[in-house]
């Protein structure tokens, strides 16, 4: 037995406790935790695929190049909520851990923790490669948000129905001209 046995052994467990503490990071994360279904859950769904797929080139011997497509598929979502850089981008190194604790707990398995080099800089690799993606997701949003603001169109999305802000403007009107 070797080092990519034991992955392929472990790698349901794996994958599933990395998806499942992925997830535990957002406030209602029971619901994402719970719920399989892409369409319902689409947050849930595209992790689960991202992190399915980017642990498979993890541990194989692909380039490194490979591992934007998984992890623009995480991180894209990421960049767009609430989280600062350092917390958008953890739970791609937590998957060192979750190996490490795998392995520590099956007695066949635990003489591959030694041999975790090649695994964890891969790993490491790929923090920094998501980091990068998460900043030029950034760079867009708010790249986005000076070109509506420039244009304008801030106004329509930043405040009130257009409609509504011409009713209320009437009502003003009227208040003003009653006086």
């Amino acid at each position: 037995m070797d080092i990519a046995e034991a992955f392929r052994f472990h790698g349901d467990k794996i994958v599933n406790r990395w998806v499942e503490y992925t997830l535990s990071t957002y406030s209602s994360s029971s619901f994402f935790i719970k719920e399989g279904d892409k369409f319902a859950n689409p947050v849930g769904g595209n992790f689960r695929e991202g992190l399915k797929k980017l642990f498979l080139l993890l541990t194989g011997d692909g380039d490194v190049k490979e591992f934007s497509g998984p992890l623009e598929q995480i991180i894209s979502i990421r960049s767009v909520q609430e989280f600062t850089p350092a917390q958008a981008v953890a739970p791609i190194n937590a998957v060192k851990h979750i190996v490490r604790e795998a392995f520590e707990k099956d007695k066949e398995r635990s003489r591959f923790v030694g041999e975790l080099y090649d695994f964890e800089f891969r790993v490491d690799l790929a923090v920094l490669a998501a980091f990068d993606i998460y900043m030029s997701y950034r760079e867009r949003l708010y790249q986005v948000r000076i070109d509506e603001i420039k244009s304008g169109s801030h106004i329509l999305t930043d405040s009130k129905c257009p409609s509504a802000m011409m009713a209320e403007d009437k009502k003003v009107i009227k208040t003003v001209n009653s006086f």
